[in-house]
């Protein structure tokens, strides 16, 4: 079949590569260049153990404070209050120890094959040297501080995540410039990154075109039907792409394609921010966690990259270039001999839903589109498998996933 997979983030272009491996011709469809938007700026974590959603239980305790501390780590801005309000409290409403439970053992099914989801790609895309399977530390600064989080880590357990304890001289001796401000630490060993997310979906989609898929550059506005299948993708150009299928994987950008397939979903964006600093002189050899912080570090191809922040303020409004600079504020104050000479800052939208849980499945509103959105803050974590969730869908297979949890008609 013919499908057009809006999109050339991380999941549209993972779901493109596993349908053309089923022999499917694919037209990409996206005003911007493949990985350039939230693709583009995320921390690189590629974590099997990443399976807690962002609404944990208590949380609701300490947003106040948060939201009282305009460069906290989660803000609204006041003109956008009114929009996010009843999204914030459904979020909360899935804080409890209860959906906290049901929503980690979902999101574990599509994190535990991560790897085996991406090698075949990466294999044919020759891009295996853009991912490393070094491991990620959490780190606190005390045993005493992480057995605050204790109930959250051993859920991950529970599902078969691996952590090791790392007491303070391992865990100096694993990461040097982790010395002075880090005692504790849990090693996930099976988790990996990439060096450079953006690049990692460049190549994918390079290999892509040149097996075949097409790209149009225009957005997409809507979709023409006859009885129960969409026959084409409307653009803002004004022609109709003639297809057999859509995929719609358009990230925080996707409500409106899905309500105009009869999927009306409480899509969010979480502003996230990072700074990458450039100039850095650490020797990370882990992606690493400052859980009590917030913030994750990810020595890259281009630098550090430290990334952890949530800002409301939808999808119009111009960035806060604060939000970054006080993650720079809080690297200089982990890792007091950072060179911060040469840094970069970024924003991007990261698609969320209230249940943490993305959307993947069949829209109500057509036999032939399906959905792949609202991945949060696991994107690149979670973008090969439900690429090929996606195909065995399109091709009418039983998925590997149980995707009940994550349908797209569960609101």
């Amino acid at each position: 079949m013919h499908i057009a997979v809006i999109g050339t983030g991380i999941v549209g272009v993972c779901t493109a590569a596993w349908l053309q491996r089923d022999g499917h011709q694919v037209t990409f469809i996206d005003p911007l260049e493949p990985g350039e938007a939230c693709s583009f700026g995320n921390a690189g974590s590629l974590s099997p153990s990443a399976c807690l959603p962002v609404g944990m239980p208590g949380m609701w305790k300490r947003v106040p404070r948060w939201l009282l501390d305009p460069l906290g780590p989660l803000t609204v801005r006041w003109r956008y209050a009114p929009v996010v309000l009843p999204w914030l409290v459904r979020m909360l409403q899935h804080s409890s120890r209860e959906e906290v439970t049901r929503i980690a053992t979902a999101l574990r099914t599509l994190l535990e094959p991560i790897f085996d989801c991406y090698d075949p790609l990466l294999a044919h895309a020759d891009a295996q040297s853009l991912v490393r399977r070094s491991g990620c530390l959490y780190v606190y600064s005390s045993r005493e501080a992480a057995a605050q989080w204790q109930w959250g880590m051993n859920l991950r357990r529970s599902l078969g995540v691996k952590l090791v304890d790392v007491e303070r001289d391992e865990l100096e001796a694993l990461e040097p410039d982790l010395k002075g401000r880090f005692r504790f630490g849990l090693l996930a060993p099976d988790n990996g990154s990439t060096a450079d997310p953006s690049a990692l979906v460049k190549a994918l989609h390079a290999r892509c075109m040149a097996d075949g898929a097409r790209r149009n550059g225009h957005s997409a506005l809507g979709f023409e039907r006859q009885g129960g299948r969409v026959t084409g993708v409307q653009l803002d150009s004004g022609a109709t792409l003639a297809v057999d299928g859509v995929v719609v994987a358009a990230g925080a950008w996707s409500a409106p394609l899905a309500a105009a397939l009869g999927e009306h979903v409480p899509l969010e964006t979480q502003r996230g921010y990072h700074v990458t600093v450039r100039s850095s002189n650490l020797a990370l050899r882990h992606t690493v966690m400052a859980v009590e912080h917030n913030l994750m570090v990810n020595p890259m191809a281009m630098g550090l990259r430290l990334a952890g922040t949530v800002e409301f303020a939808g999808l119009q409004a111009p960035p806060n270039y604060e939000r970054a600079d006080a993650l720079l504020q809080q690297g200089r104050h982990l890792f007091p001999h950072l060179d911060t000479s040469v840094v970069t800052r970024w924003m991007g939208h990261r698609p969320c839903m209230p249940d943490s849980l993305p959307v993947v499945g069949r829209a109500r509103g057509a036999d032939n589109a399906w959905l792949a959105f609202g991945h949060g803050h696991m994107g690149m974590c979670m973008g090969a498998s439900t690429g090929r969730e996606i195909a065995h869908l399109v091709a009418g297979r039983a998925p590997q996933v149980d995707l009940t949890p994550f349908r797209p008609d569960r609101f």
